[in-house]
């Protein structure tokens, strides 16, 4: 399963939605996004069916981790912290890195970074064909902002291990690096990092992310623009299910 949140409307308006991620369907909706919120759904289970439950995707965010841990049996062997925030965090760093040496070089008449910031936020792989010998050049000089974005594609090799020991040796080698690399925003994220690390590593175990909830968030958007808005949140919440909980309409009578 997954918890996650969606914004309804202006102001801070939310729901709280739980994702069936083998079924790609919502299952349930609460209104906000407290603790009371994920409460409400938990308290709907039976403790059996609490206990069934195998392993939880989600964002960091408090109240949901309150109620979980406070709900289901085992909890910390089964959150699954999501990888789409340490990834974000790290390629914000690259470029926040890339501003500020551009900016220092071309004060000094070196204008090597401009028209570079694309090339800084493709994956290893993802950098184009007609551009790979320029930023494999860029790569080899010594420039901080280089330094960073070797950090965030170390740091994402993190997810392709399995066995739990080659992670954790990884992990304490990225560590090391970020720590000593003299990159103040990299040292930040790497705390921040190795303070939920217990369960980002449970990801090797479970291998689950949000993936599924952010698809079925788009669809929500979309259900929304179709119908221009909802001045009722009750319909909102039933055109969700409607259209995400695999609900058919039925038959007309002749």
């Amino acid at each position: 399963m997954s918890a996650d949140e969606k914004s309804v409307g202006k102001g801070h308006n939310y729901l709280t939605l739980i994702y069936d991620l083998d079924g790609a369907t919502v299952e349930h909706i609460e209104d906000g996004r407290r603790k009371e919120s994920l409460d409400g759904y938990f308290c709907l289970l039976t403790p059996h069916q609490r206990a069934k439950i195998e392993a939880i995707a989600m964002d960091i965010w408090d109240p949901y981790l309150a109620s979980i841990r406070e709900h289901v049996p085992a909890a910390a062997a089964k959150l699954v912290f999501d990888r789409y925030h340490p990834m974000t965090h790290m390629v914000k760093i690259v470029d926040s890195v890339r501003k500020q040496e551009h900016w220092e070089m071309k004060n000094e008449g070196n204008d090597i970074l401009t028209e570079t910031k694309c090339l800084w936020l493709y994956s290893r792989e993802n950098v184009p064909e007609r551009r790979r010998r320029m930023f494999s050049a860029l790569r080899k000089m010594r420039l901080r902002t280089a330094r960073a974005w070797a950090l965030k594609e170390d740091l994402r090799a993190l997810w392709a291990y399995r066995p739990s020991a080659w992670a954790m040796k990884h992990v304490e080698a990225w560590y090391g690096w970020a720590i000593c690399s003299r990159l103040k925003p990299g040292k930040a994220v790497a705390r921040m990092f190795w303070k939920d690390l217990t369960n980002i590593l449970t990801f090797l175990k479970h291998r689950i992310t949000n993936a599924v909830s952010e698809g079925l968030n788009s669809t929500i958007q979309t259900i929304k623009k179709t119908a221009y808005g909802f001045h009722n949140c009750d319909h909102f919440k039933i055109a969700i299910l409607f259209s995400l909980r695999g609900l058919k309409p039925l038959p007309r009578h002749p």
